[in-house]
C-alpha cells in the first residue's frame, strides 16, 4: 500500500457537514435556546467557565450547534470571544462582596452568617426518575406553584452577604495572609511563562477542563499531594463586575453581575519557623514523624489556603481548583510541577491535539513504514 494523492476532498467535506446538520436536526421537536439555557444550566455554566466567557445565551447556542458536545461548544464560544473588542478592563473580583444563594462549610458547623444549602444534588437520591420521560406542562406548572408558595410563606429578607470563614482564622494568626500579584497578568493577552505568578495560575485553572483538574485534585488528595484538605467555605452567588469610572478618578461603575462559585480549602502545614527549626535541629525533624513535633514546639503547625473561583455553578471544579492552587503554591509533590498541571488542562488545546490525530498523516506514516521495513530488511540480511 503506497502513498496516493487524495482526490474529491471538497465534495466529501461538504457531504460530511451536510450529514452533521442532518443529525443536528433529527426529530420533530426543535431544541429552543431558552430550554438549554434554563434547564441545562449546569452544562451551560461549565462551557462558559472553560471558554472564559460569561454569556449564557451564547453558550446555549454553542451547545445547540455542537449537538451538546461540551468541548466543541467551548471552541465555538472562545472563537467568538476572540472577535470582540475590549472597551474596559475590570477590577479584580472580590468574592467577599458576593450576594450569596449557597454557602456551606465542611470545617465548621456554626459559621458567622449561617450556612445555606442552595440548589445542589448532594442531598438527592441518585435514582433514575422515569416519570420525567412523560413530564407534562401541568406538572411543571405545579412545581413552580409550590416554589412560589414556599417563597410567599417565607419572610422576604435583604440580600445575603457574609464575610469569609477564613478571616477569623487569619485574625487568630492560624493562617498567613496570602500574597497577591501587584498587577494581575491577563493570560489572554500575554502568554503564560514559567515560573508563573499566582494570577496566571488561577486564570489557567479557572479555564481548564473540569474533568482534568478534578482528576488531578483526586490524585493529589489520594496520595500524590502533600496533604488532605478540608473545604473551609464554598459559596455561590452573584458578584458585581466593576470597572474604573471613565470620568471620575477613583470611582467605579458596575458593568453587570455574574454568577460564580468560590471555594477556600484549608490545609494543615508546617510553619516557616518550624521548617527552620528542623533544618537547625535534625532530631526535631526525626521526632516529627512520631508525633513529637507538637510537644517540642507549641507553634509548630499552621494552616494554608487554596483558592478557587469559576463561572457559574460548579462545586467540584471550584474545589479541585483550590486544591491544585495550594499544591502549586506549596511546591511539594508531583502536582507542584507548573508546566505539567497548567499546560495540559486547557480544553481547546487538549482536545484539539488529540483530535488532530484523525487528520491525514499519510506522508509521515509512509516515512515510518519505510524505516521499519528498511530496518527489518537490514536485520534479515545480517542474519544471512
Amino acid at each position: 500500500m503506497g502513498y496516493v494523492a487524495v482526490k474529491g476532498g471538497r465534495e466529501a467535506v461538504e457531504a460530511s457537514i451536510m450529514l452533521l446538520e442532518k443529525y443536528r436536526t433529527d426529530g420533530d421537536c426543535d431544541v429552543e435556546l431558552e430550554a438549554i439555557e434554563r434547564r441545562m444550566s449546569l452544562l451551560v455554566d461549565r462551557v462558559m467557565s472553560e471558554a472564559g466567557f460569561y454569556a449564557p445565551r451564547y453558550a446555549a447556542l454553542a451547545l445547540k450547534q455542537s449537538q451538546g458536545a461540551a468541548d466543541e461548544a467551548v471552541f465555538l464560544l472562545r472563537a467568538y470571544r476572540s472577535t470582540l473588542s475590549r472597551a474596559y478592563r475590570s477590577l479584580p473580583l472580590d468574592g467577599a462582596g458576593m450576594v450569596i444563594n449557597r454557602r456551606i462549610s465542611a470545617a465548621f458547623k456554626d459559621i458567622p452568617g449561617g450556612q445555606f444549602l442552595g440548589a445542589t444534588y448532594d442531598y438527592t437520591h441518585r435514582l433514575l426518575n422515569f416519570g420525567l420521560a412523560q413530564e407534562t406542562p401541568l406538572e411543571i406548572a405545579s412545581i413552580r406553584e409550590k416554589w412560589k408558595a414556599c417563597q410567599t410563606q417565607a419572610e422576604p429578607g435583604p440580600p445575603i452577604f457574609a464575610g469569609r470563614v477564613s478571616q477569623e482564622l487569619k485574625d487568630e494568626g492560624l493562617i498567613a495572609m496570602e500574597e497577591r500579584d501587584d498587577e494581575p497578568n491577563d493570560i489572554t493577552q500575554r502568554p503564560i511563562t514559567f515560573p508563573a505568578p499566582r494570577s496566571s495560575r488561577l486564570q489557567t485553572l479557572a479555564r481548564a477542563d473540569t474533568g482534568f483538574i478534578s482528576a488531578l485534585a483526586y490524585a493529589g488528595i489520594r496520595g500524590f499531594g502533600p496533604t488532605h484538605p478540608t473545604v473551609g467555605e464554598l459559596r455561590t452567588g452573584a458578584l458585581e463586575v466593576l470597572i474604573p469610572h471613565p470620568l471620575l478618578e477613583g470611582e467605579t461603575l458596575c458593568a453587570g453581575e455574574i454568577l460564580v462559585t468560590e471555594v477556600e480549602s484549608i490545609f494543615p502545614e508546617e510553619t516557616a519557623e518550624t521548617k527552620r527549626q528542623e533544618e537547625d535541629d535534625p532530631l526535631l525533624a526525626l521526632g516529627a514523624g512520631q508525633g513529637d513535633k507538637a510537644d517540642v514546639s507549641g507553634n509548630s503547625l499552621g494552616l494554608g489556603i487554596g483558592y478557587g473561583m469559576v463561572l457559574g455553578r460548579n462545586d467540584n471544579k471550584a474545589i479541585a481548583m483550590s486544591i491544585l492552587d495550594y499544591f502549586l503554591e506549596s511546591g511539594e509533590g508531583i502536582l507542584s510541577n507548573q508546566e505539567f498541571v497548567l499546560l495540559h488542562g486547557d480544553c481547546l488545546e487538549m482536545n484539539g491535539f488529540v483530535s488532530h490525530l484523525k487528520l491525514p498523516h499519510y506522508v509521515t506514516f509512509q516515512s515510518k513504514l519505510d524505516r521499519v521495513r528498511g530496518a527489518r530488511r537490514d536485520g534479515c540480511n545480517e542474519g544471512l
